[in-house]
């Protein structure tokens, strides 16, 4: 076996661990979130606990063959009014115009090869945050590893805030602490709903084309990320899923939602990815609130 040989077998095995840890941790996640939905005590406490509900699709490439496809889990439950945790790994070949936008494209003559998971959750309840979270390992000629989380309170707590930043720059400090301040400042930077000049939430850590040349420590730091989410947001729910709230919150709730699917639409580089790589449109869309309100 010749080193061509042996470093398109070691890719590939990247590949295949990362895909099985987006699995997994949708596994996880999906388990905590349900956990939630059984402890309900609160509003809506009378309503039959949410299940996920999965939908797997297939996605052809430009000459018909099939480029991968994923899986949605959606759950429209008592404490989440709507969540997907979806993975996908995808296959395929960018358009000539799309190539330009990626690293290491050009030079693949646009194959692509990419993998990852991707979460949004509405709450029912307005003292509830919305979160956004997402991970992902993309292939061209070059590799790397994406991802972060932001934190969308209705009303914000600052300890809180304050809570959720410290475990996400705990989880960065393990492993350089350069991390935690380029990446809050890429996350604050990044979810900048422009045309209104306002944060979307209150922020988090955003990264993307993570390749140090150690490619274990990136992927043990990308896992490390979902742990990491799996470890705050939870208790964040938890802590305030059975506080009882009122129609005006309510009101405040659905146009922050309004701003959110603003930013998604207009902004968001994975909606874009995902409709120019042809992925599944409804997948892609998942993280659009239920019901949104503009004054």
């Amino acid at each position: 076996m010749n080193s061509t040989d042996t470093t398109a077998e070691l890719l590939e095995n990247r590949k295949t661990e990362a895909s099985a840890w987006f699995e997994d941790l949708r596994n996880q996640i999906c388990k905590a979130f349900e956990d939630l939905e059984d402890e309900l005590t609160g509003t809506n406490a009378d309503q039959e606990p949410g299940r996920f509900e999965r939908k797997t699709w297939q996605r052809p490439d430009q000459v018909g063959e099939t480029g991968g496809g994923g899986t949605m889990s959606i759950m429209r439950g008592r404490v989440f009014e709507k969540v997907g945790v979806n993975i996908s790994t995808v296959h395929g070949t960018f358009s000539e115009q799309f190539r330009k936008e990626i690293p290491g494209a050009e030079e693949s003559e646009g194959k692509f090869w990419a993998s990852g998971l991707s979460l949004v959750a509405h709450m029912h309840s307005p003292l509830v945050p919305a979160i956004h979270m997402n991970t992902r390992f993309i292939v061209t000629s070059k590799s790397w590893f994406g991802g972060g989380t932001d934190l969308n309170p209705m009303y914000e707590i600052e300890a809180e805030t304050q809570e959720f930043h410290d475990v996400l720059k705990a989880t960065c400090d393990k492993y350089d602490p350069a991390y935690y301040p380029k990446y809050k400042e890429w996350c604050d930077d990044y979810f900048m709903i422009k045309h209104w000049n306002e944060p979307r939430g209150v922020g988090g850590i955003f990264f993307d084309y993570l390749d140090s040349g150690d490619w274990q420590t990136d992927f043990n730091f990308t896992q490390d990320v979902g742990r990491a989410f799996l470890d705050i947001y939870p208790r964040l729910v938890a802590r305030h899923m059975n506080e009882n709230w009122t129609e005006e919150q309510r009101e405040w709730q659905l146009i922050k939602r309004g701003r959110y699917a603003e930013f998604n639409l207009v902004y968001d580089r994975g909606t874009r990815f995902g409709l120019m790589t042809g992925g599944n449109p409804e997948a892609v869309l998942m993280s659009l609130p239920p019901e949104a309100r503009w004054p």
